[in-house]
């Protein structure tokens, strides 16, 4: 008798295992029927706590991906600022006499007299032979001439000035962050784009479509997705600017039955689900429901309904059931969007083997422990 009592009490044990298999079994998320169950309120007039909506061919169409942007065929309109001189700025000033001897200055026609790396101070002055400190923070290299030309009076006949800038350490752009060359772009050249200050920094080290670009004039800062600046929304950059490139929080995350469950970042600008499921592997064959893909998705407010008057973000599921071959067309149409969160069910049998699991590891006890017991 003492075999079959310890084969029912085995029997026992599996049955409340089996019965509260629900209550203490690992997963990594909800059930299929869960959330089904939780989009359906008890409360005919309860709000649900988020809105489940099965992807088909006559719902897809709000949340499908946008086309490919047609290409802008025009450029960025450069404008050249007029430059002035600041604290920091560098000079090559060359001034000639017109008389060929008995002059302080040397006759242009020998090359003048030239005064290189002449710096203006922090306080905006510039200091020269017999003119002094004068005062140029602010003028144009014309007015610095007529200045200087001015003060030369007496001291020289007729003097010829001639100032170019060399070295604009102040109206320079500083180009940061996600750049292979960080540092200061000259605009000795001309004026700036956006594209033209990246490129002379070495160009982003990311993806373009992870790139987010932050331009600080001092006045005001605006940021620029780096793709859409190299799809036509390039644009001057005033001098003294601040260019930042970091990344771009373009990321969604993946849960449940996949190969590579975690944080992933965006496979493309725009990317659709197939191309999302693809980055993490694809479904896991041995564990995942393929009628139990879920998208959870908080929405900003839409423009109508009573959550959207009451401020608060929208919660949405969206279940693809990829058993059906059309649904392949369906995930390479739908828009994943930044903090998506992608979540396959276990199938059922695979929630079965974890409930029979400890069932037949506790008939395995019983039965060595029935043969240690002879």
């Amino acid at each position: 008798m003492i075999k079959p009592l310890r084969l029912l009490a085995c029997l026992a044990v599996c049955g409340a295992l089996s019965g509260c298999a629900g209550a203490f079994l690992s997963a990594a998320g909800p059930s299929i029927r869960q959330i089904q169950n939780h989009s359906e309120p008890d409360q005919p007039d309860a709000t649900p706590p988020y809105q489940l909506i099965d992807l088909s061919a006559t719902t897809i169409g709000p949340y499908m991906r946008p086309p490919e942007p047609e290409p802008v065929a025009t450029v960025t309109a450069k404008h050249m600022p007029q430059l002035r001189l600041s604290p920091g700025d560098v000079i090559r000033l060359m001034v000639a006499d017109t008389v060929a001897d008995g002059g302080i200055f040397a006759p242009l026609s020998a090359g003048g007299t030239v005064f290189q790396q002449l710096r203006v101070e922090a306080d905006g002055r510039l200091s020269l032979p017999y003119v002094g400190h004068i005062r140029v923070a602010g003028l144009t290299p014309y007015e610095t001439e007529q200045l200087i030309r001015r003060r030369l009076k007496g001291v020289s006949v007729d003097p010829q000035v001639h100032v170019a800038l060399t070295g604009d350490q102040s109206g320079a752009v500083l180009v940061a962050g996600a750049v292979k060359h960080p540092g200061r772009v000259s605009t000795l050249d001309g004026p700036l784009t956006l594209l033209d200050a990246i490129n002379r920094a070495g160009g982003a080290v990311l993806e373009p479509y992870l790139v987010r670009v932050t331009l600080r004039t001092g006045d005001h800062a605006e940021v620029y997705n780096y793709q859409d600046i190299l799809e036509g929304q390039n644009r001057i950059v005033p001098p003294d600017s601040e260019i930042i490139l970091d990344r771009n929080r373009q990321r969604f995350v993946a849960m449940g039955a996949v190969v590579k469950p975690g944080l992933h970042d965006f496979p493309a600008p725009n990317p659709s689900l197939l191309e999302a499921l693809g980055v993490v592997g694809g479904l896991r064959d041995s564990t995942s429901d393929a009628t139990g893909v879920f998208v959870f998705r908080l929405t900003d407010p839409a423009s109508t309904g009573p959550a959207a008057e009451a401020g608060k973000p929208v919660a949405q599921v969206f279940r693809l059931n990829m058993e059906d071959p059309s649904a392949l067309f369906l995930a390479r149409q739908f828009l994943v969007q930044p903090e998506d969160a992608i979540y396959v069910t276990n199938a059922g049998v695979y929630e079965w083997q974890k409930i029979i699991s400890p069932i037949v590891q506790v008939l395995v006890l019983g039965r060595t422990a029935d043969a240690l017991g002879r």
